[in-house]
This record gives structure tokens, C-alpha cells and sequence, in this order.
């Protein structure tokens, strides 16, 4: 009869563990409670941005991330646009967008550069900004170089882009 050694049972306690896991990371749609965004990896987002660019204009964006390219939107003003995503393994998932639009009297662009999602701003806990599952972005209406993150009761957080040279 074989005998169930220590590193027996380190080998089923790494197993078991793993199983808890993955088991709570995954999206069970008939669990009545879900763990807290932000707590674990593959957490869902949802990045929504608003055209509420001053002059008017079409706004011109290119997210992209180190694994995703999300193309060229044009967005007219007033309207919105959004992509999903879930946060990696690693805890390092980053979403970096360009921002630009013309002139009002198309002599000249604005042109800018924003980290629209970052686990470090967006998903972390003990951060200094709540985390977002759903991260709703305006451009700030008063300067051309600002964005701002809107929480539901329309309160949040305003950063400023980084210039194109």
C-alpha cells in the first residue's frame, strides 16, 4: 500500500488552489455573487468616450493596447463610442489613445495623447481613483487638453493629455 508523502500533499494543495481560482475568475452567469472588479485578473471593462470637444468638431481617436489595435474612429459630436475588454493575468493591460480634431476654422489641429485605461488608475483598490467597470471619458469642454473620467451622478476626475509635438 503506497503512503501519501508531504510532497503529496503540496502537489494537491497547488491543484486545489488553482481550481479556486480560475474557478472564480471565470464569468459564471448563474453564480449569485460575483467577486469585486478590480480584485482579481480578467475583470471585465467597458471604456466608453464622449465627443464633448469645445469647437464642435469630429473627433478623431486610435486606441490601441500591446495586444489590441482598435482602428481609426471618427465620432461626431455629441456621440459616443466604447470597446470591452478584460484585464490580463498579469495586471498590466493598458489601453493608449490619440486624440485629434481641427480647428474650428480648419487652420490647425489638436492633437493628443491619453492612457485611457491603466490597471494602476482604473482597477486598482487601493488606488487614488475608484475603480471602473465601466470607465465613461469626456473630453473636457473648457480646454482643449483635458479629459475627464464621469462617474454616474456626473461627479469625476479630470487629467491632462499629453501634447503631440
Amino acid at each position: 500500500m503506497a503512503s501519501i508523502t508531504n510532497s503529496h500533499y503540496i502537489l494537491l494543495f497547488l491543484i486545489f488552489f488553482t481550481f479556486i481560482v480560475f474557478t472564480l475568475a471565470l464569468d459564471l452567469s448563474n453564480v449569485a455573487a460575483e467577486a469585486p472588479d478590480g480584485l482579481l485578473p480578467l475583470s471585465k471593462k467597458h471604456v466608453l468616450i464622449r465627443n464633448t470637444v469645445q469647437n464642435g468638431q469630429v473627433l478623431n481617436i486610435h486606441c490601441k493596447s500591446s495586444e489590441d489595435d482598435l482602428g481609426h474612429i471618427r465620432l461626431k459630436h455629441g456621440d459616443t463610442w466604447g470597446f470591452r475588454f478584460r484585464v490580463n493575468m498579469a495586471l498590466t493591460t493598458r489601453f493608449r489613445c490619440h486624440f485629434w480634431w481641427y480647428a474650428r476654422d480648419h487652420l490647425g489641429h489638436y492633437s493628443y495623447w491619453f492612457d485611457i485605461f491603466t490597471v494602476y488608475r482604473d482597477d486598482n483598490p487601493f488606488g487614488k481613483y475608484p475603480i471602473c467597470d465601466e470607465c465613461v471619458w469626456n473630453m473636457y469642454e473648457l480646454s482643449e487638453n483635458f479629459i475627464c473620467r464621469i462617474n454616474r451622478d456626473q461627479s469625476g476626475w479630470c487629467f491632462k493629455m499629453d501634447r503631440e509635438n
